[in-house]
């Protein structure tokens, strides 16, 4: 027999409406109230009736928004598939995805974005921009009850419920061990990141640079520049780089730009004698890896990223489900030309 709300209720000793309010997250409850009531569910063995939540939501016409900053950039082709997956899982529970995509690392464009949606989603899933605005936005939505889960890329003291994506200062810590491995601990580093307006992409230099200073002490980061995650873009500042430090003998590509990059260092001459390492698994980076240029990457499960993060908005949509913890992290994975898929 199904564990009821009646049946906590009455071990509890407290009101049927207040363990309905606990259980389904509507309205604020004493804190030693709401413990009590959800540690009786668990001993109870109490689970949410999806079916009867599944047709009331049918009724709600729940929408989901999905802001992605993937415009031009083919990393996001793998988390939009995993998007697409989850959303026709949901299909019959009458919840539809509103998925709006930007170019760049524009604030005004996604706080736009923001603005556009709002009155139209219940649920609001995004790849923010590490910028105030963008947090005080998200920290609105939340107030008027539209839950946010970040994607990929996180902000700093948001309200957001939680996170879904890579342990970034990770995947910076091992791409200088591999580069350290394939250098012999020595070498002039340029960096090619996406943007400083992207935590993540910060992270992953600031984990590049920890190995660097504990381990690498004849590494020298020569230069950064930001490639905006453009292809053109990361192929005229890697000239402008190349030229202005020409003892840089490898790099380190922190987010999109791969091709740029390495046309860059290519037309120079320079793919013989720069050791690269990249991060993320493109069509391009394969073709890369295949020939050479770039030595290993650093892939992070960008499908499951997708899959998940709507998985979770419809659990909390359909049976209050509130994520279990804060970070969702997938794993950081190596590829080199052996292990190609």
């Amino acid at each position: 027999m199904a564990v009821t709300i009646k049946q906590i209720a009455e071990t509890c000793n407290i009101s049927r409406g207040t363990v309905d309010r606990v259980l389904n997250n509507r309205g604020k409850v004493k804190a030693e109230t709401e413990e009590l009531i959800r540690s009786t569910a668990a001993k109870l063995g109490y689970k949410p009736n999806l079916a009867g939540k599944a047709l009331a939501a049918t009724k709600k016409n729940y929408v989901i928004g999905i802001i992605l900053i993937s415009e031009g950039n083919k990393f996001y082709d793998d988390v939009i598939k995993g998007i697409g997956q989850a959303e026709q899982e949901i299909t019959d529970y009458g919840i539809r995805i509103l998925l709006k995509t930007m170019k760049g690392y524009q604030v005004e464009k996604q706080l736009e974005l923001l603005d556009e949606i709002k009155d139209k989603i219940n649920f609001l899933i995004i790849n923010p921009i590490n910028d105030d605005r963008i947090i005080d936005k998200i920290n609105q939505f939340s107030e008027e009850n539209i839950k946010v889960i970040t994607i990929n890329t996180d902000v700093e003291n948001s309200a957001r419920l939680c996170h879904v994506g890579c342990d970034y200062k990770k995947s910076g810590e091992t791409a200088c061990g591999m580069l350290g491995l394939l250098t012999g601990g020595e070498a002039n580093i340029g960096i090619a990141t996406g943007s400083v307006k992207i935590l993540g992409h910060n992270q992953r230099i600031i984990g590049f640079n920890k190995v660097c200073r504990e381990k690498y002490p004849k590494f020298q980061v020569t230069d950064i520049i930001e490639t905006n995650d453009d292809d053109v873009c990361a192929f005229i500042e890697t000239q402008k780089m190349l030229q202005k430090y020409p003892a840089i003998n490898a790099i380190y590509i922190v987010a999109a730009g791969a091709y740029g990059v390495c046309k860059a260092v290519t037309e120079a001459g320079r793919e013989k004698d720069i050791i690269i390492i990249s991060s993320d698994k493109t069509p391009e980076i394969i073709k890369l890896l295949r020939e050479g240029t770039i030595k290993a990457t650093i892939c992070q499960q960008p499908w499951t990223q997708g899959y998940k993060t709507v998985n979770m908005a419809f659990q909390y949509l359909v049976s209050s489900v509130v994520p279990e913890k804060e970070l969702h992290i997938v794993k950081n994975e190596i590829k080199i030309l052996q292990n190609l898929k």
